[in-house]
């Protein structure tokens, strides 16, 4: 007689009319549950690893189910062990930049914890964002990310109520929220603003962001700090205000040549504003850095080539990712999580800033 291989070895078991379903389709815990003759509950037990079920019917169980090429569906495990294996991650846009580099920090370290991610975008709207926050909890995801916060500290008493735990990546309200990673601002834009002074600038420029974020008001302050430390004064009206993206960039250096001592660097509160800054400078025939030096902050992945490469604060948005997604694994384990992870920032040297060049200055007002 020719020997049964592992479904015909069910059938066996189950009876014929069990074992033909079984080969039209994938078994269920239903399935395994006739074949070994206990209830659906002592199934889901054993194949959880369950002390409650004695250690021969475990393994009989087990023989069974991989005997059938039975497969736990996502859905099943959840019944029972009340998790989703997945999380929530909230950006801004999908077409961000930083989103993207740290999304994909986040997903790499997901994976690897057996988790799976859906994304979602707040749109950079605080309303949306809240709702967004509100949907994934109730699809019941075991936790949420989200990168560049609008809410922030607002999210409190929101967590009492969804039972989620949550971690903000360079959140840009931050209060008392409880888990969070960010960059260190005033660190890492103060490091531009002393590169600048070593190279003999003393009218430097700070492009901001509007919006009155949080990270603009450390980089303002890790700048002026960077003065101050210089013994250079403080001049209001250095200190201009874009957007955060490379069109509100092009009105703030406007404003810059316009002065009567136009500034011979910028540092820009991003690696957008950077970008729009420097064409605004080539429209107006001016070089870049003979005649005005220009900073970034982030690094992101077209930096290195624009012409001439971006000099920046690089953030190491793939590994901030990963320690959002470590954290928050601590958080579903029981396990005792850092509250406050603060990433040291790094100055990328390039070719958009130089000496200070007095030669350049008759043309700066362009």
């Amino acid at each position: 007689m020719p020997r049964n291989d592992g479904n015909k070895a069910a059938v066996a078991q189950g009876g014929g009319r069990l074992g033909q379903r079984q080969l039209a389709r994938q078994p269920s815990i239903k399935d395994i549950a006739r074949l070994a003759k206990v209830s659906h509950p002592t199934v889901s037990r054993a194949l959880q690893g369950s002390p409650l079920v004695n250690a021969q019917t475990a393994a009989k169980i087990r023989k069974i189910a991989e005997d059938t090429g039975y497969r736990a569906s996502a859905v099943a495990r959840g019944l029972v062990t009340r998790r989703t294996r997945s999380i929530g991650l909230v950006v801004t846009t999908v077409d961000d930049p930083f989103a993207s580099e740290v999304a994909c920090g986040i997903e790499q370290a997901a994976n690897d914890f057996g988790y799976a991610v859906y994304l979602a975008n707040s749109n950079a709207d605080p309303q949306r964002e809240r709702r967004v926050v509100q949907a994934l909890a109730e699809r019941r995801v075991d936790g949420i990310i989200v990168t560049s916060s609008r809410v922030g500290a607002e999210y409190l008493p929101m967590l009492a109520e969804l039972d989620v735990p949550m971690v903000l990546v360079n959140d840009q309200y931050p209060g008392a929220f409880v888990h969070s990673v960010k960059i260190a601002n005033p660190e890492g834009s103060r490091m531009a603003a002393e590169h600048l002074i070593a190279l003999g600038h003393r009218r430097i420029a700070y492009i901001g962001d509007r919006s009155g974020y949080q990270s603009d008001t450390e980089r303002l302050e890790g700048y002026r700090d960077a003065l101050t430390r210089a013994g250079i004064a403080f001049a209001p009206e250095l200190a201009v205000q874009g957007d955060g993206r490379p069109e509100g960039a092009g009105d703030a250096v406007r404003t810059l040549l316009a002065l009567k001592d136009p500034p011979t660097a910028i540092c820009c509160y991003n690696d957008m504003t950077a970008l729009g800054a420097m064409r605004a400078l080539g429209e107006r025939g001016l070089r870049i850095p003979d005649d005005v030096s220009v900073t970034g902050f982030d690094d992101l992945f077209f930096a290195a080539y624009l012409e001439p490469a971006l000099t920046t604060i690089r953030q190491p948005m793939r590994h901030m990712g990963q320690l959002a997604m470590d954290n928050l694994f601590k958080l579903l384990s029981g396990e005792v999580a850092v509250a406050q992870i603060k990433v040291d920032a790094e100055l990328i040297v390039r070719a958009s800033t130089g000496p200070v060049r007095a030669q350049g200055r008759g043309n700066r007002r362009g």
